[in-house]
């Protein structure tokens, strides 16, 4: 069993890419690409960043050869990396540690041209997370725009007498540092994080300045460069979240209400002031909110020739109370001679499908989007969004507002984009038996016609792994199975009494017609998805003699709005009734052995876990547990997210009742919709896994419902992660938590 975990776990599988650039050449005929890949290592216990790079040279149109380099390039030290528009630079930011300056590296094409140390007192560390994180160069490469934490308070000065003005030296042994005023964060991986901010750093000079006119309520991230109007105010593009009355945590929460702001950019006031029309309704406004009318806005991206602006929302998301439900895409024109005004229009491009025909795009779930989507026509975007239990590459020609799948609609498999090359795409595919490939797709018709879009293997290092993986991958299948809904007699919409979907994984051949012993695996959120994507975990778990199923029940993401809808309010009986009807229609199947069935399950997926060997305790030989909900009524007191208790638990009612002083109703009501109502049936051998920094289920949650388990008798095992937070993500806790699963599931399932 190690020695499987070792296959999938360390280094016998190339390492997955996280973002990918490419560079034209003059001739058009080739690009350069530079691929950014993460790799775990084991013994620091940290993960490791390397780029790789490749030519790529278009033989034609039908043909193209990746050349790669021998090695990959470690980036030690490196925080993000984002070349100039023209391809020329490069920018790295190295984030400072201990108090150190922040570094900034411009990169030209065969040396470092440029150092820049930006000292704390400026700012703090800058935003690299992927949500608030926000860098863009300008149009002439002058100015670099960037989000980091505001520099930190002055804190009081103590001596044995009190309160000492003036503050103090180092040398001054009588004196200490105060804590000053505890400063709200925005919850789980943003511990101790500071307010983000805005600031543009001229990297010809080396200055930096502060983003002035923004009000200090809120927290920006996702800054774009409006185009240049020549002789009046450069502007910038943000997003912002007001904090109000507190700052719930964000992190996988888009029901956060966020809007699209303008500001003034600085180093441009002079020329701006000297060419500015007199009377100009812009004169005297500093800040824009472009998106009034919406509560979500997120993901600007302007045209190529800056004629309108892109955008996301999770309108759905914030005014039903999920934290996360079913995109629509937006554009607002803008304005040709940069005069902004506070009531831009709002044209809906893709809005949210509620209940999709069958085959049929099914709505919008984007989690990420290109820097640069476009293709050369200037109104063709090509994003990822999940379609059901897969993930497909889709274009939005966002002026007539239509959405093609563009990605084979005839295979199981996820794909992803990761960058553009030209009007061709590299993307990722894979699943759960297949490790990641390149893709290189092509347009096989223009796109004035009915396209049709080509897609070309690429021979590549990641696409690598031992012999022992391919063996052991080479021995799987897997399917995506439609489950109808069972007593679809309730008052139920059109979407919620569909068919839902599970993913199922075996073996391609048993010994003596006996089946597996199965997994059956649940996602958390609850609105979140299970993919036919490649995962390591998953792939360990297949290769130790296990079939997987992973039930994508009412509420997931990529269903359609009223699938999704359906399951606020009825957590811990809809969601519960159909994993047991995904596992009864697999024993039905003759796929499955009803003696030997285990389930596993992280956050939602635990509160799941925890229901069902709970409510059919004879159903399962053992269980195993990542940072699970298992008491509401605990968890609404310590989460950063008290309202999805509100929400999940209530439906969209519990949206405005809300509150931070729970009445004896509400508690008593979390109380009952909780797997810890049904824990005196329980009699499942059950493993905890819990990291002790998690802020979204706090490490209590999962302690008291072991510690009652074991009070009555329950075999039970815990491990505590005691530097980990909620997806307990770093190599050795990840690498010991599937070991320790595939253990405990052995002990149980022969």
């Amino acid at each position: 069993m190690l020695l499987s975990l070792n296959c999938f776990k360390n280094s016998q599988i190339s390492p997955p890419l996280t973002r990918a650039w490419t560079f034209i050449s003059n001739n058009g005929k080739s690009s350069q690409a530079m691929f950014s890949i993460s790799q775990p290592n084991l013994l620091s216990n940290k993960r490791r960043k390397y780029i790789l790079s490749s030519h790529i040279l278009k033989e034609s149109n039908s043909s193209v050869s990746f050349q790669w380099t021998p090695f990959p390039i470690e980036m030690t030290g490196v925080s993000v990396m984002v070349p100039s528009p023209s391809g020329s630079k490069l920018l790295v930011v190295r984030n400072s540690e201990n108090e150190s300056p922040t570094q900034f590296e411009i990169w030209g094409p065969f040396q470092l041209e440029k150092e820049l140390h930006i000292p704390q007192s400026i700012h703090g560390s800058v935003y690299s997370d992927g949500w608030f994180e926000g860098i863009s160069w300008n149009s002439d490469e002058t100015l670099i725009a960037y989000v980091a934490e505001e520099p930190a308070p002055t804190k009081p000065t103590f001596s044995g007498l009190g309160y000492k003005k003036g503050g103090s030296t180092d040398k001054d042994c009588g004196s200490w540092k105060g804590q000053g005023d505890w400063e709200e964060d925005w919850g789980e991986t943003y511990a101790g994080k500071r307010q983000p901010a805005l600031f543009v750093i001229n990297t010809n000079s080396g200055e930096v300045r502060a983003v002035e006119g923004i009000e200090k309520s809120l927290s920006v991230g996702q800054v774009v460069w409006a185009p240049s109007s020549k002789g009046l105010h450069q502007y910038l593009v943000f997003v912002g979240w007001s904090s109000g009355m507190r700052k719930l945590g964000i992190k996988y929460c888009y029901n956060r209400p966020c809007a699209l702001y303008a500001v003034r950019a600085p180093f441009h006031e002079s020329e701006a002031k000297e060419s500015q029309p007199k009377g100009n309704e812009t004169e005297d406004v500093s800040m824009f909110n472009l998106t009034q009318s919406i509560s979500s806005a997120f993901f600007p991206r302007f045209s190529p020739d800056g004629k309108f602006l892109v955008f996301v929302s999770a309108k759905s998301s914030v005014d039903s109370g999920a934290h996360s439900a079913t995109d629509s895409l937006h554009r607002i024109d803008w304005p040709s001679d940069g005069n902004l005004s506070l009531s831009a229009k709002i044209f809906d491009l893709v809005p949210v499908v509620m209940c999709a025909e069958d085959g049929c795009f099914p709505g919008l779930y984007c989690s990420s989007f290109l820097s640069k989507p476009w293709l050369s026509d200037g109104c063709t975007m090509i994003l990822s969004s999940f379609w059901g239990s897969t993930k497909a590459i889709l274009s939005v020609n966002v002026l007539s507002g239509d959405v093609s799948r563009i990605s084979p609609s005839d295979s199981n498999f996820s794909w992803d984009v990761i960058t553009l090359d030209g009007d061709n795409i590299v993307a990722v595919c894979s699943s759960p038996i297949d490790v990641p490939r390149i893709k290189y797709g092509y347009l096989v018709e223009e796109p004035s016609t009915s396209a049709t879009w080509s897609w070309l293997d690429v021979s590549s290092p990641i696409s690598r792994c031992s012999e022992k993986v391919t063996s052991l991958l080479s021995s799987l299948q897997f399917s995506i199975m439609k489950i109808p809904v069972r007593s679809a007699s309730e008052n139920l919409t059109i979407g919620a009494s569909k068919p839902f979907e599970a993913i199922f994984v075996s073996s391609k051949t048993s010994k003596s017609g006996a089946c597996d012993p199965l997994i059956v695996i649940l996602h958390g959120g609850p609105h979140a998805v299970s993919l036919t994507s490649f995962s390591k975990s998953l792939a360990f778990l297949s290769s130790i003699g296990y079939s997987l199923l992973l039930v994508n029940y009412r509420g997931s993401l990529g269903f359609g709005e009223e699938a999704l809808q359906s399951l606020p309010g009825k957590v811990g009986t809809q969601d519960v009734n159909d994993v047991l009807t995904a596992i009864d229609h697999v024993i039905d199947m003759g796929l499955a052995d009803p003696s030997k069935i285990t389930v596993l399950g992280g956050s939602h997926g635990g509160f799941l876990t925890t229901h069902l060997i709970g409510q059919a305790p004879d159903k399962f030989v053992a269980a195993a547990v990542r940072n699970p909900v298992c008491n509401l009524a605990l968890m609404v007191g310590t989460t950063d997210i008290p309202d999805w208790c509100y929400v999940e638990a209530r439906g969209s009612e519990g949206k405005s009742s809300f509150t931070e002083a729970p009445s004896a109703e509400h508690l008593a009501l979390f109380y009952s919709k909780s797997p810890v109502s049904h824990l005196s049936k329980v009699k499942t051998p059950t493993l905890f896994l819990l990291g002790a920094q998690d802020l979204r289920v706090p490490v209590s949650n999962g302690l008291q419902y072991a510690r009652a388990l074991k009070e009555k008798g329950v075999e039970v095992k815990v491990i505590v992660f005691p530097n980990d937070v909620h997806g307990i993500e770093r190599p050795q806790s990840d690498f010991e938590s599937f070991l320790n699963i595939g253990v405990w599931f052995k002990k149980y399932c022969k």
